[in-house]
């Protein structure tokens, strides 16, 4: 039987096996990892789980600060099915529900600077506080316009990013990613200035882009022309992992020169690499000297997801005709990891997808990290509010 025939009095079992699943496999002694299941990656019932707990609870990257740098500065995007704006406000970024309190229309589109929302259906006026400021012929004695203020979800700004939770109560983010800022900030992660973003859909299962970014193993075997050269896979290292983020060194050759000098504070061993890191659930993220960048994931179907990604570039020091270079760079990176994991996701339901044996923790001890992490979320998870 297909997860799509399972009858609804037995979903709450079919749940509680991959739960317990995940559990197992997460408690497998430390020189014996394992990968987990195709089914993990291709079973709609537990993605439906995983979009109702796991994601919903979590923290995502929405995009960098400078995407917004002035009042009334916007941009939308949608959310698990949440239609949402970020707007910087007088009292700063806020992520309001792109969604009018009138009939449900949304609000606005794409991005810009604006003064004033104005629903294009019936021309309720909003502030960029989310309040309503007119609503034309509502003379009904029950309208109460203080009571029709858009809904707002939790915002903080860390790293240069933007990061929103839909969670009722949203858990504690820096204490999920406390070790992270030990990690990057010599590389002054907030003084990065965005020069590209882009949205692709990739038609693979979220948890795949997550564990794809954040291994070396596959690096010379995938990418043998654009970054064997610079980051071999026999390079990278293991790094900090924490509460709610892993994170590993792809390491240059020795005869290979430094791509830029960046902040002042950063070590020539840390010019020498990237540093990749991700926080979870959703965002992947390299850096080094010059170049940050970052990819968020955004959920609509078990096997489809779309990925905005954005480059920044420290403090100006890269030229444009570099940057440039680097903008197509990624794309070809990009293009050659979504081939793999589109053929993977295809596969993921064959009987014979089992799962199979992890490599040491250079290689892929930050996938190991990312399953304790889920198998962590599992054990404690309640459906969000």
């Amino acid at each position: 039987m297909s997860d799509r025939q399972i009858p609804f009095r037995s979903v709450a079992n079919h749940i509680q096996d991959f739960k317990e699943e995940l559990a197992q496999i997460a408690a497998a002694p430390a020189d014996a990892p394992q990968g987990l299941p195709g089914r993990f990656y291709a079973d709609e019932t537990y993605f439906q789980h995983e979009w109702d707990t796991v994601l919903r609870n979590g923290w995502h990257c929405a995009g960098r600060i400078d995407e917004v740098p002035n009042v009334g500065d916007y941009f939308t995007l949608m959310l698990l099915g949440e239609p949402i704006v970020v707007v910087r406000d007088e009292s700063g970024i806020k992520a309001l529900s792109n969604v009018c309190r009138h009939r449900g229309m949304r609000l606005a589109e794409g991005s810009g600077n604006i003064k004033r929302f104005v629903c294009p259906y019936h021309a309720w006026m909003y502030g960029t506080d989310g309040t309503l400021l007119r609503a034309a012929r509502m003379k009904n004695a029950g309208f109460d316009a203080k009571q029709c203020k858009l809904g707002e979800f939790h915002v903080i700004e860390r790293f240069g990013f933007i990061y929103v939770s839909l969670a009722a109560e949203a858990p504690d983010f820096d204490k999920s990613v406390d070790g992270l800022w030990d990690l990057i900030s010599a590389y002054e992660p907030e003084n990065y200035e965005l020069v590209h973003s882009a949205t692709e859909i990739w038609k693979t299962n979220w948890k795949c882009l997550v564990e794809n970014f954040m291994e070396g193993y596959h690096l010379s075997v995938v990418h043998p022309q654009t970054l064997h050269g610079y980051t071999p896979t026999g390079l990278s290292q293991k790094a900090a992992s924490g509460e709610g983020f892993t994170s590993y060194y792809a390491n240059y050759p020795q005869d290979i020169a430094s791509r830029g000098n960046g902040a002042t504070g950063l070590t020539e061993e840390a010019r020498h690499r990237s540093t990749l890191f991700s926080v979870f659930p959703c965002q992947v993220v390299s850096i080094a000297a010059t170049l940050l960048v970052s990819l968020s994931i955004r959920q609509f179907a078990v096997d489809a997801i779309e990925v905005k990604w954005t480059m920044s570039n420290y403090k100006g020091e890269l030229d444009e005709d570099t940057i440039q270079q680097r903008v197509e760079l990624w794309e070809e990176v990009n293009r050659e990891d979504r081939e793999k994991l589109e053929i993977m996701q295809q596969s993921f339901r064959s009987i014979r997808a089992d799962g199979g044996p992890l490599a040491e923790d250079d290689y892929e001890g930050t996938v190991l990290d990312f399953q304790h992490w889920l198998a962590r979320q599992s054990a404690a998870e309640n459906p969000a509010g």
